[in-house]
Order: structure tokens, then sequence, then C-alpha cells
């Protein structure tokens, strides 16, 4: 007999303490990046990187993503607001608590960050540390997504799918069954990661530069903007559009992915012809 719905009751809180919350969603974040950690650590040594380098590393990418989420959220789906207080606006997106994160603004932070990053030391290229750390927002982007299950957040449109999923802990929306979307997005992450951390582990240094990341930037964002289908929009000015804000966004992710699987392919041609 096939099951009409899976009831979510999950209290999104673990624990509270007086002023003291402790939610699964920071629980799950921070899990994220301690497993990551360990992840890059093993990679640095493997391939004879500095590990001095990575508190700096680390660092980076707890900014790059939180701050690019966060700005990212308000210049995508509230700058509509920017015109009524700019001040506000900007003290809002900037103070936390973080409310709102943008994926898609993590990315791009993360993109530039860790073109700075690579910049200040000759044997981490841009490419190179782009793939190593893609191996880990992989791992780290199952732990989020995993997260917004644990909150009831970003749900997905309803359906009588047998895995439907009813979240009475939401009350954006009508409380139905629906896609876990969070769900789908957290196992296709943790699909991705498996897939890559196997090809590292298989060709480490042999690989070329750009091929991970490349395959994330694609498997990722052309996932995502399927997804969207199935995913009840976040903002109200995205009814009516063809394509919502995430869809839109996911478009240059997926460009830049096939730019660095065609450029990644054409280096590892030269190198097999011996063209340096």
């Amino acid at each position: 007999m096939l099951l009409a719905e899976i009831i979510w009751d999950i209290n999104p809180t673990i624990v509270k303490i007086g002023e003291f919350e402790l939610r699964w969603y920071g629980l799950m974040f921070a899990g994220g990046f301690l497993l990551g950690y360990q992840v890059i650590t093993k990679i640095f040594k493997e391939e004879g990187k500095p590990e001095k380098d990575l508190d700096a590393l680390l660092l980076t990418m707890i900014l790059a993503t939180v701050l690019g989420a966060r700005i990212g959220h308000y210049v995508f789906y509230e700058w509509q607001h920017f015109g009524e207080d700019p001040l506000k606006f900007m003290a809002d997106m900037l103070i936390p608590p973080y409310a709102g994160l943008a994926s898609h603004g993590a990315g791009f932070g993360i993109v530039f960050a860790l073109w700075f990053y690579s910049r200040k030391r000759a044997d981490q290229s841009f490419l190179w540390i782009l793939d190593r750390v893609a191996v880990t927002v992989a791992l780290v982007g199952f732990f989020i997504r995993f997260g917004n299950l644990m909150n009831s957040e970003i749900v997905g449109k309803p359906t009588d799918v047998p895995w439907a999923f009813n979240f009475l802990r939401n009350f954006e929306f009508a409380q139905v069954p629906r896609h876990p979307s969070q769900l789908y997005e957290a196992l296709s992450c943790l699909v991705l990661f498996v897939i890559m951390y196997s090809l590292w582990n298989k060709y480490k240094a042999n690989l070329p530069d750009g091929l991970l990341s490349g395959i994330f930037f694609v498997w990722i964002f052309v996932l995502r903007f399927f997804y969207e289908f199935l995913k009840e929009n976040q903002e109200a000015f995205e009814e009516g559009m063809s394509l919502n804000m995430g869809q839109i966004l996911s478009i240059p992710m997926v460009l830049f992915g096939i730019f660095l699987l065609i450029r990644a392919n054409n280096n590892a041609k030269k190198k097999l012809n011996g063209v340096s």
C-alpha cells in the first residue's frame, strides 16, 4: 500500500535555553563546513599543498558563503525595497540575524573569493582551488538543503506522488502534500559529492583544471533549473514570470560550467598530444 503523504512536523529548534537557541539549520550548516574541512584537509595533504593555508581558506569560504548568500538574497529578491530606504536596506542586508540566504549569491561569492585567494598563492591556481573546493561545496550543499528540510522551508508544489511531504510547520503555503524539493536537492548534492570525490581520489593531480568545477556548475544548476518547476516561488514578484529568479540565475552558472568543461577537455587533448 502506497503512502498518501509523509507528515513532516519537525521542530526546527533542537533546544532553547533562555535566549540561546540551537536550531537544526545552524547545526547542519556548521556540520557541513566541519566535514568539508576534513575533506579539503585530506586533499591538501595528498597533493602536497601547505596545510597552513587551510585556516585562511576556511575563513574565506565561510565569509564568501554567508556574505555572498545574504547579499545575493537582497540583490536578487529584495531589490525593490532599496529605493524605499537605502540605509535600512543596507543595514538589514549586512547585520545578522540572516533570515534570507540565496544559494546563487553564495556561488558568485565563492568564485570571486577563491579568485582573490589564489592570487596570493603561486602553487594553487584559481581553477585548481576551485576544483577542490567544489568537491567540499557539494557536501556542504547536502547539509544545507537538509537543514532547509528541517526548517520546513523552500517547499515544493502540491503533488500526489507517494513520497509527498505535508509540512505542518510551514504557514506560508497551504498544508497539503507537496514535493520535498529540499530533499531532492540535498540528495542531488550528495550524489554529486560521491562522484566528484571518486574522480579526485582516482586521478588527483592528473585531473585537467576546471573539470571538477565544470561538472559541479552544470550538475547543480541544470538540476536547480528543473527543480524550480516543482517548487513554490520564494517571492511574490516571481508570480506570472515564465522563469523564476532561481532559473534565470542558474543559466549563467550552467554556461560557466560548460565553458570550464570545454576548457578542461581542450587542455587535456593538448597535454595528450604533448602541446604545452
